[in-house]
């Protein structure tokens, strides 16, 4: 139930479905491995599953030192659980600190990517917000770091997940929950060493314009930091697809469950018939209507 990180750390597993391809889930902030339940069971009826818990989130290790905590070592810790799986190659599909975890797996390990799915992604890249998003994610930090069962209270009423209690009283009070059982320090540590020193998508710009993984992009339309992020990732990212879900925040999976399953099957079946293409070059974002 456990594999081990490059550099030691032991990462908590659950699979799920003992066919198909693979299917690797990585998880948000605010939630953790068992945040997947609905995609486990949805998807492991034709697919093996695999989802787990990263670093600083019990069962798997919680390092005290906030250097082991990185965007980089996320990207390699999702490559570790495959490397201990023995699997080559797997669909990732990631949301929020999981989707940023999920592109830089892409830009790092491209030829062990079947397919990416970027859903909620890019808080902290907007470069009017930069400064903005750094601070509050260091008081975050702060806060957890002194009660993380109150302040648990607060966070899970954030702007873009009280649309996931209005519609689902009863899942979101699962994710308060699953939130109220963070490590304090795990947390802490996540928000200072992963959240605050991540680099913009914009930053990024010209590594994502060569990455060729097919790409399905996913954002919540009530889920305001991601728009522009998501819409610069479908103008970026040559074999890409992008997926607004009306009336929703920033717990897609959980808030939609059927919807957000619906599309990423899509999305993989299409990669599996090889029917998901580099964008066409006749589609020029520069021309308004064709005159000759």
């Amino acid at each position: 139930m456990f594999v081990t990180s490059k550099d030691g750390i032991k990462l908590y597993y659950e699979t799920a479905g003992e066919t198909g391809t693979p299917i690797l889930f990585i998880h948000e902030f605010g939630g953790n491995y068992d945040a997947w339940e609905p995609q486990m069971s949805f998807f492991s009826r034709r697919n093996r599953c695999i989802t787990y818990a990263a670093r600083g989130y019990a069962p798997s290790d919680i390092p005290a030192d906030v250097e082991q905590y990185s965007q980089v070592l996320a990207a390699e810790d999702a490559l570790a659980v495959l490397d201990g799986l023995g699997i080559e190659k797997a669909h990732i599909v990631g949301l929020s600190m999981g989707g940023f975890a999920t592109l830089h797996f892409g830009l790092r390990f491209p030829e062990r990517a079947l397919s990416l799915t970027v859903a909620g992604a890019g808080y902290g890249t907007e470069r009017a917000t930069a400064d903005y998003f750094r601070n509050t994610s260091l008081k975050v930090a702060d806060n957890f770091e002194k009660d993380p069962v109150g302040f648990s209270k607060i966070y899970s009423l954030g702007a873009s997940r009280v649309q996931f209690q209005n519609k689902d009283p009863r899942g979101w009070a699962a994710f308060a929950e699953r939130l109220s059982r963070h490590s304090a320090v795990g947390a802490a540590n996540t928000m200072r060493g992963v959240q605050c020193r991540r680099p913009s998508f914009w930053d990024l710009e010209d590594e994502l314009k060569k990455m060729m993984v097919p790409t399905l992009i996913m954002s919540g339309d009530e889920d305001d930091h991601c728009l522009q992020p998501s819409i610069f990732l479908k103008k970026t990212l040559s074999a890409s697809g992008l997926a607004i879900l009306p009336k929703t925040g920033h717990t897609l999976n959980l808030e939609e469950p059927a919807l957000f399953n619906s599309l990423v099957s899509d999305f993989i079946a299409q990669v599996e018939a090889g029917a998901w293409n580099v964008r066409d070059p006749r589609a020029d974002p520069g021309q308004v209507m064709r005159t000759e």
